[in-house]
């Protein structure tokens, strides 16, 4: 086969079908027309070949990565100022090596075009990694980092970066949830539970200082709490639903990629001691407005208005659900807002599992402990970052960390006792310290007191997994995945998911999963300690030797008696990890 490095773009006319129902003629008019005019000069312009049509599509090939993007925002500006408006396009990049059959490129450098062509919103671009790096500054345009993404067919993350249309665009495609909408989602659909199913979005912070994103982020997360606490609802985690921060998406692809009924959407606006909120419910399935309202009052007030948005969301859902529900459910208060300021500016930091980001939470943390000592929800926080410089082997002292983390989360749960993150956390911390019968009483409080709490059945699929129950330990990590599918800690879902397999003996599962975590959380360094031995335990000798390698750059004086005290899994798991890892160099 004949292969080559290109530049492909794949476009596609947004909300197509319902156009073509509207108004056939009109419509293959109008997209005649603006190929003959706008795209087929733009693309012969900046050297493009045109590949294929494909109806409402094109893909069209490119050598010079700057050429290919040049076009594309040539195009959509062009479209936009159209003045007749009606028809708008999606515009995915990618650079990559393609298949070439005569007129026609084939290979994963086309398709994942194509996905990001699905990613894109109406008027818009997407571009792999790929096309970012070698764009450098070389064009006038601002592509923003988007994350990764796991996409159809594609068997590995692609990192996403995206522009969006300044100029308005008359969109059939955001506007309203038509066939193509839901027929170009990037994911598989998930089922809708039979029960009332939520995902809080990202709230806008309207207030002009960046610095209040953590305020508004604060907002999602209580709100989201409260709701999961609810047993009668499933409530996407506050995590899968971060992944749809700054973006505009529309809220039927939404409803798929979660599997969700209703989206809840709002905004802050935060002005000295006052501030608004104002929130939205939305039905996914036809994207209509189900109910809305805005809040006013005072910072002195945010838990009473938090409380209020809760009742008001929970009663548009399922009117059968009573106040007392919502009000059993309610967090203790730190006594000073100045402690939930900072525990909530702590918690990306503190859910990253990374070395230097744990300590920026840290420090966080303990600023909010000095104003409110009794804050349960930091002294939670504290108390797993403590756990986490235990078992990833990031101190010395491990035993001192272990002892720390208990002594703090114990304290929460003393003041907090019926909170599920707080148990969860105290079960975690049992854990840690191999008291397996205590950790699992707390756990599964937790998610009794919870259902939705997705972090806490992960712990459950860790306990599980360091008592050899392999096959148990797998299903409690799939609930956790489809409680918050999109959740950034979900590489820690796959590294357990992984251990799991590794204990039962099947080592080829285990190193996907291994790798499929390092590869959505590359500076989670200590994943190398498992992904090396399964390595060598496997007979995949040059392998092996590279991830180890990967390990003692960032541990350069780790030992086996390090790892064994570090870590939580069964005598026998460990005598036949560290016999594998002992083959690569390890000292004892």
């Amino acid at each position: 086969m004949e292969r080559k490095l290109s530049a492909i773009l794949a476009a596609d006319v947004v909300g197509y079908s319902a156009l073509m129902a509207r108004d056939e003629a009109g419509t293959l008019e109008m997209l005649k027309r603006h190929r003959i005019e706008l795209f087929d000069p733009e693309v012969a312009r900046c050297g493009g070949r045109l590949v294929k049509l494909m109806g409402d599509g094109a893909l069209v090939e490119f050598s010079s990565v700057v050429n290919a993007v040049e076009c594309a925002l040539a195009i959509q500006r062009a479209i936009a100022e159209q003045p007749e408006g009606g028809i708008a396009l999606r515009i995915g990049i990618n650079l990559g090596d393609v298949i070439i059959d005569g007129e026609d490129i084939y290979g994963d450098g086309v398709n994942i075009a194509a996905r990001l062509e699905g990613l894109a919103e109406s008027g818009g671009i997407c571009i792999s990694s790929s096309v970012n790096e070698s764009l450098g500054h070389r064009i006038d345009a601002n592509f923003t980092d988007d994350g990764t993404h796991v996409v159809k067919n594609i068997d590995r993350p692609i990192r996403v970066f995206r522009w969006k249309n300044t100029i308005s665009v008359d969109d059939e495609g955001i506007s309203s949830c038509n066939e193509e909408s839901v027929n170009k989602s990037a994911k598989e659909p998930l089922a809708i539970p039979d029960k009332p199913s939520i995902v809080v979005l990202p709230f806008d912070n309207l207030s002009g200082d960046k610095q209040q994103d953590y305020f508004a982020d604060g907002m999602v997360e209580a709100i989201t709490a409260a709701l999961g606490n609810i047993s009668s609802l499933f409530v996407i985690a506050r995590n899968s639903a971060f992944v749809y921060k700054g973006r505009a998406t529309n809220v039927c692809d939404i409803g798929l990629e979660l599997g969700v009924r209703y989206v809840l959407e709002g905004s802050v606006q935060r002005a000295g001691n006052r501030v608004r909120i104002t929130t939205q419910l939305i039905e996914t399935e036809a994207g209509t407005h189900v109910w809305a309202k805005t809040f006013d009052g005072s910072v002195d007030d945010i838990f009473e208005l938090q409380d209020e948005i809760t009742e008001q969301v929970a009663g548009a859902l399922q009117p059968s659900i009573r106040l007392a529900e919502i009000e059993r459910v309610r967090r203790k208060r730190p006594q000073d807002l100045r402690a939930y300021d900072f525990t909530m500016q702590a918690f990306p930091h503190v859910w990253s599992l990374e070395k230097e980001e744990t300590d920026i939470g840290l420090k966080l943390l303990e600023q909010a402990l000095e104003i409110d000592p009794d804050y349960p929800l930091a002294l939670s926080l504290i108390a797993w970052c403590h756990a986490q410089r235990s078992v990833y082997n990031w101190v010395e002292d491990l035993a001192a960390s272990k002892n720390e983390a208990l002594l703090l989360a114990e304290k929460a749960a003393n003041l907090s006792g019926n909170d599920p993150l707080v148990l969860a956390v105290l079960g975690t911390v049992h854990t840690v310290s191999r008291n397996f019968g205590t950790a699992r009483i707390l756990l599964e409080r937790a998610v009794s007191i919870d259902p939705n709490a997705a972090w806490a059945w992960s712990r459950l699929g860790w306990l599980e997994t360091y008592a050899d129950n392999p096959e148990t330990a797998l299903g409690h990590f799939e609930k956790s995945r489809r409680l918050s599918p999109l959740d950034p800690l979900t590489f820690n879902t796959y590294v357990g998911m992984g251990s799991a397999h590794q204990g039962a003996g099947e080592n080829e599962q285990a190193i996907r999963l291994f790798r499929r975590a390092i590869e959505e959380r590359p500076h989670a360094v200590w994943i190398y300690r498992s992904l090396a031995a399964v390595l060598a335990g496997a007979g995949r000798i040059e392998e092996a030797n590279e991830a180890y390698n990967m390990l003692m750059k960032s541990y350069p004086d780790l030992t086996g008696s390090q790892i064994r005290k570090a870590m939580v899994f069964s005598p026998e798991f460990m005598d036949r990890m560290l016999a594998s890892l002992k083959t690569l160099g390890l000292p004892d």
